[in-house]
């Protein structure tokens, strides 16, 4: 395989496994892979234990990719494009580009290409965003309109021409092959018709969570006012579950984030600058058509309380007390930036983040997802920049930091856990 130059920036990347007791053709599929997509529109697939690139895949030369992300875990990867805006000429002129974005969709066991998707305006209206989750395409619209079509279904009506990687293909009067530069991989779903609708709501930005058992939805209220707070919904009639609208008491200037547990058992983490509240949904006792949220367990932030910290005595002896609070989500304090779940090892893992001097400093604790216990906590050796971006993705003995700093600029840290012996024996020891 052709090896990624030393100029090539990586845009975005993800980890999958090869589950016990699959049957591969391609020997390649049974490592444990990295999957990174690079600022050329390169899709590759890197040995998570040697850096080996075992596949290079080009998407194509007519958008930019940017995006990777986990349609259904472990079994189905996306790559959006950026919106395409148009050139600042045509926009001045008031002519608007009608393709908003690509979806390139990948089975990745065995790696295999599902199609590239094509996201038009003249089907679906004036839309904001697109985007895939659990074989739903959920289009947004500025309004907070946010609607659901059955990915299986498009693909199904509107395959135009099934493509295998690495296949000689004749396209538009061009012959190359599937994934390779130049050709790379032209679009072959087209919508031109509207598909059939399975679900539409309003929520606020267009915010939407779909999970739980049974089905349920979050959204919130499409008013300005309700930032921040959350209504968890039955998907079968839009009743509000009992205790069902969340709202976290916190003043911060980041808001909190809330999204059904990906460990598929139904339940709700609700996460803020200070606090990891895990909720579970049950069935409300004699009405089981009717369900409940309830609180399961909760992670608290490791902050010292001062009780006169509000008071302030100046050089002559006069006590003057303060008349703000520091914000929830001060840097000077320890503050949640990421919860994240590993469902081979099912632990929750959260990172936190407290502002040291001038640099900040994070750390990685593993919890107990079915209680929260605290098990253990890793500190990160890099600083942490508040003012960048960042992604921690951890995967059964392995962590990845992403951090992009400025001018696009992206650092990867790779950390491998190892067991320690002494460590070990010392816990065994203590549990005898």
């Amino acid at each position: 395989m052709p090896k990624c130059s030393k100029s090539e920036k990586i845009e975005d990347a993800l980890l999958w496994e090869c589950p016990v007791g699959e049957i591969f053709s391609n020997t390649s599929d049974y490592k444990s892979s990295l999957i990174a997509l690079t600022a050329h529109n390169w899709l590759l697939r890197i040995s998570a234990t040697t850096g080996k690139i075992l596949e290079k895949i080009y998407l194509s030369s007519y958008c930019k990719f940017r995006y990777l992300s986990w349609d259904t875990p472990q079994e189905v990867i996306a790559v959006k494009s950026a919106q395409n805006k148009g050139s600042a000429v045509a926009r001045q002129a008031g002519i608007q580009q009608p393709v908003l974005l690509y979806l390139a969709v990948f089975r990745v066991l065995p790696f295999s290409l599902v199609g590239i998707l094509e996201i038009n305006k003249k089907i679906f209206g004036n839309i904001t965003d697109a985007t895939l989750s659990h074989g739903i395409l959920i289009v947004m619209y500025s309004s907070g309109l946010v609607r659901l079509y059955s990915f299986q279904a498009i693909t199904e009506q509107f395959m135009q021409q099934k493509l295998d990687l690495g296949c000689a293909c004749r396209w538009g009067g061009t012959t190359g092959t599937v994934g390779e530069a130049p050709f790379g991989i032209p679009c072959n779903i087209k919508i031109t018709d509207t598909p059939p609708l399975l679900f539409e709501v309003s929520s606020l930005e267009s915010a939407f969570q779909i999970g739980g058992h049974p089905w349920h939805y979050i959204i919130t209220p499409n008013k300005k006012k309700q930032k921040g707070v959350f209504h968890i919904c039955a998907l079968k009639d839009n009743s509000l579950a009992k205790n069902g609208i969340q709202e976290m008491e916190c003043c911060s200037l980041e808001s909190d984030w809330i999204y059904f547990h990906p460990d598929a058992s139904g339940r709700i983490i609700h996460v803020g600058p200070n606090q990891v509240k895990v909720l579970k949904l049950s069935e409300i006792e004699n009405n089981s058509s009717r369900h409940q949220i309830s609180e399961d367990f909760v992670i608290l932030a490791n902050r010292e309380k001062n009780k006169n910290e509000n008071l302030t005595v100046t050089a002559s002896g006069r006590v003057v007390k303060k008349t703000f609070n520091l914000l929830d989500d001060d840097p000077e304090q320890e503050t949640f930036k990421i919860v994240d779940y590993e469902d081979e090892l099912d632990l929750l893992s959260v990172v936190a983040v407290t502002q040291i001097d001038a640099e900040g400093k994070a750390h990685l604790d593993f919890h107990c997802n079915e209680y929260g216990t605290l098990l253990k906590s890793i500190p990160l050796v890099e600083s942490w920049d508040v003012t960048y971006s960042h992604e921690v993705y951890f995967d059964r003995d392995l962590v990845l930091h992403i951090e992009q700093k400025p001018n696009r600029v992206f650092s990867c840290y790779v950390y491998q856990m190892i067991c320690d012996t002494g460590e070990e024996e010392e816990t065994i020891n203590r549990s005898c």
